[in-house]
């Protein structure tokens, strides 16, 4: 079994790379119901920007709207790296579900798993984790996106409910979700330390939906402003203990770093795909364009990329299962393979040449749905800082 030796405060373990027959089979699954269900519908959704919902229905029927989750609690009780099998291959052929099953996974059900309470669990999380309802993470605001602890949505206290006020932005899966994980301040004078999480019914008096975002990729996943007018929420929702927001946000979005940089191996194994497909195709000068060292060169770079970036993925994932924190593996996995999904998109586009350019050709959506990626669930600026960090730490 192909493996290799991972430090750990001066002792050494082994994480193995090969996947199990189970993450195989899981693979084939996934893969065939990319082809099948999500692959014919991918460019229609793009152009139109309409909401897969019934893509999420049927992955939720797959057990692939919770993943890690254990079973007792409406989800498959795979692992982190069977979650990142599922992004991958979904993203492959379409990047706005695959964001719309991360989300899901890794920023609604995993931090309800992690900080919710038993009655939490089998209230919410379990219909999120069985895709009978689909869930949002609403942190970023329209003047706190990197510093996150900058939010101004508010949550006051009233006896037994906490009254919500303020705005959410950028919020994917906003259009359709019946659940949101949202984050406000019960006292902006603390800071970071008032952010309480709480976990909302979407239906609930108060709760207004913005009209649907067109953004430059990933156009299908439903991104919309969230507003909350006098949105009462009871106490029983709350999740953790008030000031315990900030923790629970930075925490749930380690996950949702490893699932994104899932989704951009993807992204630029789909875009590698079909450069490699159309090189063998293509011919120029008498022959195949594949023929040709620069071509060659393209394609060695792509492939090794990929590569890199799928093994620091499940390196991220792996640390996780460990129970180790594993924020700097996150954010060294996101870091590579945003930057990586756009040099790959990139190359894959200039071998098509003036065909890459126009939408007959799948490669200019993989080009702009790779973009997205250094930006959400943090900037790569903000993964550098990361990383700096915990060197630093050491």
């Amino acid at each position: 079994m192909t493996s290799y030796l991972e430090s750990s405060g001066g002792t050494w373990q082994i994480m193995h790379v090969q996947l199990s027959e189970e993450q195989l089979l899981l693979q084939e699954t996934v893969r065939r119901f990319a082809a099948e269900v999500v692959a014919p519908r991918a460019r229609e959704i793009d152009e139109t920007g309409e909401f897969p919902r019934e893509f999420f229905d049927q992955a939720g029927e797959l057990g692939l709207a919770g993943v890690a989750i254990p079973q007792e609690y409406g989800g498959s009780g795979m692992d982190a790296i069977s979650y990142c099998i599922v992004v991958e291959e979904i993203s492959r052929v379409c990047a706005s579900s695959g964001v719309i099953l991360s989300v899901n996974n890794s920023l609604v059900c995993d931090p309800l798993l992690r900080f919710g309470s038993e009655e939490q669990k089998q209230r919410f999380l379990r219909p999120l984790a069985a895709g009978e309802k689909l869930g949002c993470f609403a942190l970023t605001e329209p003047d706190a996106g990197s510093d996150a602890a900058a939010l101004r949505a508010t949550a006051r206290r009233d006896g037994d409910d906490y009254v919500l006020n303020g705005s959410k932005v950028f919020i994917t899966n906003g259009s359709h979700a019946e659940l949101a994980l949202v984050f406000a301040s019960v006292d902006l004078e603390a800071k970071h330390k008032g952010i309480t999480a709480f976990i909302v019914a979407t239906d609930s008096p108060g709760f207004e939906t913005g009209p649907h975002e067109y953004k430059l990729g990933v156009n299908a996943s439903g991104t919309t402003e969230l507003v909350f007018d006098e949105l009462r929420v009871p106490v029983g929702q709350r999740i953790g203990e008030e000031g315990d927001g900030f923790k629970i946000a930075m925490a749930t979005l380690d996950g949702g770093r490893v699932g994104i940089s899932a989704q951009a191996v993807g992204i630029a194994q789909g875009a590698f795909e079909e450069a490699l497909k159309y090189s063998r195709e293509r011919r120029q000068f008498g022959r195949p364009i594949c023929d040709f060292q620069a071509i060659q060169f393209y394609l060695a770079d792509m492939s090794t990329e990929i590569d890199a970036g799928r093994l620091l993925t499940w390196k991220a994932a792996w640390t996780k299962e460990t129970g180790k924190r594993y924020s700097l593996e996150a954010a060294q996995a996101k870091l590579f393979t945003a930057g990586m999904a756009q040099r790959v998109t990139n190359k894959a586009l200039q071998i098509h040449g003036g065909y890459g350019y126009t939408r007959e050709y799948n490669v200019e959506r993989y080009f702009r749905d790779a973009r997205i990626t250094e930006i959400y669930e943090g900037t790569s600026e903000i993964q550098k800082l990361v990383i700096a960090r915990a060197i630093l730490d050491q």
